[in-house]
């Protein structure tokens, strides 16, 4: 069976089953040769959450770029010390961030989409191709209604950028659902989300947006809404 068919049957076996169930599914079928991506969001929470109930000893890595803001710092501790779970940190590489800003400047990503998007290559995709380095295939929190970007998703898919398989369990999930889940268990979340920020990356390119805005409004809200990925989930 190639990659191709793998994915079919797996869409098709996985197809209404409950996000923990997929999370156990895919943790039996890969074993310790998949990871967790997480970046602390609302939706990562709930995964993390999953993971906690079916193996602590889950690979989790998180992505440190350098930029983002002291209540995710204040998040990642208090999220490891709820479930005495490991998250791993990955940093972007101290040579190419050097060159990166002594050569563009600190903010060089308000300047062009070009910049914004190396910047997210550096701090973001390179760190993240070292984490799934040995790896088959990684969970990620995407939701089908986060971005117009991302309504073509599936559970399963061939991650084309990574070559391996990427498995979205909350896809089909509501933002109703994410944050009902997650007051029922009382899942540790980023206290920006009370203050407007429904989607929460680095400091620099993040802001609280207004009532009836998108949900990733305030993420590069400088570009226009079809380029608003960062490039960790553009290969499909």
């Amino acid at each position: 069976m190639n990659q191709e068919q793998m994915i079919e049957e797996l869409n098709e076996k996985w197809a209404g089953l409950e996000a923990q169930e997929i999370l156990e599914k895919a943790l039996n079928l890969f074993g310790n040769k998949i990871i967790f991506a997480t970046s602390l969001g609302a939706e990562d929470q709930v995964i993390t959450f999953q993971l906690s109930k079916i193996d602590k000893s889950a690979n989790i890595i998180t992505l440190d770029t350098g930029r983002v803001f002291p209540e995710t710092y204040d998040l990642l501790h208090r999220t490891v010390s709820r479930y005495g779970m490991s998250v791993k940190s990955y940093f972007p590489d101290t040579a190419q961030a050097e060159e990166m800003v002594n050569s563009k400047g600190i903010n060089l990503f308000y300047e062009s989409i070009e910049n914004r998007k190396l910047c997210c290559h550096v701090r973001k995709i390179v760190p993240l191709r070292r984490a799934l380095q040995g790896k088959d295939a990684w969970v990620t929190g995407l939701r089908r209604e986060q971005s117009i970007t991302r309504t073509d998703l599936k559970i399963v898919e061939w991650d084309a950028s990574n070559q391996l398989i990427k498995i979205n369990p909350l896809l089909e999930w509501s933002e109703t659902q994410v944050w009902d889940y997650i007051k029922t268990n009382n899942i540790p979340y980023n206290k920006l989300h009370d203050q407007g920020f429904p989607s929460i990356g680095c400091q620099p390119c993040t802001r609280a947006v207004a009532a009836g805005e998108d949900l990733r409004a305030g993420r590069w809200w400088w570009e226009m809404p079809d380029s608003k990925e960062c490039g960790l989930h553009g290969g499909k």
